[in-house]
Formats: C-alpha cells, structure tokens, sequence
C-alpha cells in the first residue's frame, strides 16, 4: 500500500495533479517553453488547474515544430483526454488539428494564436486570446505621440508566418499612414523571431551599417530588449531614442522602470491562461462556451507603470 500510495503522489514534469484519476484530463502543446511570454501563458493555465478539483494537465513543447505539434495532438487523441488546448506554432496548420479534434469529438481550444479557421470553429472549440489589431495600433499612437509625427523608425518583427507578428506589423504600417503621423518614415523592417539575441545581433547591424533612427517598433518585448543592449553597447543614449514593445514582461516591466523602454503593451497572458481552463472544464461538461474569448490590450508607459509591477 505504501509503495502504490507513493506512486500516486509522484510529480511528473507534465502533470500538475497527484491523483492518477483526475476527473479531467486536459492535453496541452504550446509552441515553445523557450519564450518568456508564453510561460507566463503557461503558468496562467497550471496556477487555474491548481484551483480546480480533479485536474491533470499533460503539456508537451512544440519546439516551434509544426509536424511535432501535429503529433502530440494525435497522442493526446489517442490517449483518451478529454479536452486539448493548441498555442499553434503555426496558424496555417490548425485546419488540420481542427479536423482530428472534430473527427474524434474531442473539445478543442486554440489559446493566444488564432487559428486560420477561427470564424469557422465547430461547435465544442473555441478560441481565447488578445486581439492583435488593438497591440500594434495602442504602441504605434504612442510611438506617433512621443516623436510629434515626424521622424525615422526601425521595425523588427516575429517570424512572418506567425499571425500575432503579421497583425501587430500591419497595425504599425495603418497607424504610420494617418495624416498626423505620416511624417515617420521606416528606415528598416526584418524579422528578428522574437528573440533577445536576434534582436541584439540584428539592431548591432542596422548600427554598423550606420542606418539612421529615432525609434525602434518592435513586435516585442523581447526583441526590444535585445535591441536596448546592443544599442546601450555601442554607447547610445538612450534618452534620444523611442524604444517601443509588446507584452509587458517581467523583463520589459523591469527595462521600462530602468529608463530604457518607452512603451510597452500589456497581453494579460495570465487571464488567457486562466480562462482557457476554466473554458475546458465547460467543454468537458458538454457545457456551451463562446466561440471567440477576448482579453483586452492595455498601454502602458511610465506614467502607469506602477499599475503593471507585482
């Protein structure tokens, strides 16, 4: 008894719950651990499933990997869970997790990435996230504000087959065509995939090529961030330069207190989190859900950073 009462308690690293008959169990494959927003997405679901009786959570990393994803959908079909919940690597690929899902009458929700199909979601799936036309247009006015409409600007974006990437870089293109803010031009637009150290290898360029700016737009935080190192490197001051992000991390939060990050947007990752489990609980009660679950956007600066820290 003792022996099978210690298995029962055993924590594995994909398991929230100490019970081996969990009433619901929920799979869940996120694109990637390696990325500092979606572990606060993450840790919104598990800190929800910790509230909640009878919940076991099996999550699985992507790894960015479409075909990986796309496997660990099918096993969790496979092994019997009762609903699934997709941060899809890719959106273009989610017509195909929609039809295994449908096929086999699993519940399904997409959770920050929108699917391609998401105004065509069947019934029993749903979709819960921020609405990217609301994250690129909030930083850009401000961007727009802070520079009186005038000046050079430099964007560095997602991986272009990522729908929030595309949405939040044509949010900056539609706000920088308005009569108030035409005055701005883009000096340079790549994609430096969400990362710190591509952002930092990417601005070091722009700087060795001499290219001229008076604002970095970055799709996010961290990719601001990385350009705040490099530009901080080679000795800029950063009191002539508007430093413009997405998410409001922890790290951002931390570079807007330091002086270093102008404005930021706050994608309530958390409350996504949050409600996507508690939106699975529904599903596997064969309760009705909505089919499009939005969490507002909010800007935030300095004057309202206080607002934004633990």
């Amino acid at each position: 008894m003792n022996n099978w009462f210690k298995k029962g308690l055993a924590v594995t690293a994909i398991s929230l719950s100490c019970s081996t008959m969990a009433d619901t169990q929920i799979g869940i494959t996120m694109t990637s651990f390696d990325n500092p927003f979606l572990t606060i997405l993450l840790n919104g679901m598990k800190s929800k499933a910790a509230q909640l009786p009878d919940i076991d959570l099996q999550i699985e990393d992507a790894n960015l990997d479409i075909g990986r994803q796309l496997n660990q959908v099918q096993s969790f079909i496979a092994s019997g869970v009762d609903v699934i919940i997709v941060n899809a690597v890719d959106g273009d690929s989610t017509s195909a997790i929609t039809n295994m899902a449908a096929e086999s009458n699993v519940p399904l929700i997409y959770i920050n990435h929108p699917p391609a199909d998401l105004n065509s979601l069947p019934d029993g799936m749903t979709f819960v996230g921020s609405n990217e036309l609301d994250s690129g247009t909030m930083q850009t006015e401000e961007v727009c504000r802070l520079l009186n409409g005038k000046g050079q600007a430099v964007v560095m974006m997602g991986p272009l087959s990522n729908h929030a990437a595309h949405t939040r870089t044509e949010d900056i293109m539609q706000v920088l065509q308005r009569p108030e803010c035409n005055g701005i031009t883009i000096t340079e637009k790549q994609v430096a995939n969400w990362s710190r150290t591509d952002a930092h290898d990417l601005m070091t360029n722009w700087l060795t090529a001499g290219i001229e700016f008076d604002a970095v737009i970055s799709n996010n935080d961290e990719m601001a961030i990385g350009a705040i190192q490099a530009l901080k490197a080679s000795g800029r001051d950063m009191d002539d330069i508007v430093i413009a992000g997405i998410d409001a991390t922890p790290d951002g939060l931390a570079a807007m207190k330091a002086g270093d990050l102008d404005i930021t947007v706050f994608q309530n990752a958390t409350r996504q989190g949050e409600v996507a489990i508690e939106k699975a609980v529904n599903l596997a009660a064969s309760e009705p859900v909505e089919k499009q679950i939005w969490i507002p956007f909010e800007l935030v600066v300095p004057s309202n950073l206080a607002n934004y820290q633990p």
